[in-house]
């Protein structure tokens, strides 16, 4: 079991940056494979990114790479999103997720089996 709590979210103008974090309890963080899902109201849970379990992979959706990085510090048990040259479509409720699934990076929500409970980014006009 772990929990996990997303922060970092707001209201920023669009080409700027944010960085969420989200923090994990309750189990060893390193044994986890982390995704970024986003939902925006009345659609779909969209894959954003995800990181191996010792961070040496990574994965993107095609229309954020080059704008978003993913990255974990295992000592101190989080996983960041830093977001730049926001535009108004990134706006959404942003998840993280965990899974202990050994092998391909999952791009689903049901590749994880742990979830934050969201936080919300706004990108101004």
């Amino acid at each position: 079991q772990v929990q996990l709590v997303e922060s970092g979210g707001g209201l920023v103008q669009a080409g700027g940056s944010l960085r969420l974090s989200c923090a994990a309890s309750g189990s060893t963080f390193s044994s986890y494979a982390m995704g970024w899902f986003r939902q925006a109201p009345g659609k779909e849970r969209d894959f954003v990114a995800a990181i191996s379990r010792s961070g040496g992979n990574t994965d993107y959706a095609d229309s954020l790479k080059g704008r978003f990085t993913v990255s974990r510090d295992n000592a101190k048990n989080t996983v960041y999103l830093q977001m730049n040259s926001l535009k108004p479509e990134d706006t959404a409720v942003y998840y993280c997720a965990a899974t202990r699934t050994i092998g391909t990076i999952a791009t689903i929500s049901r590749g994880y089996n742990y979830w934050g409970q969201g936080t919300q980014v706004t990108v101004s006009s």
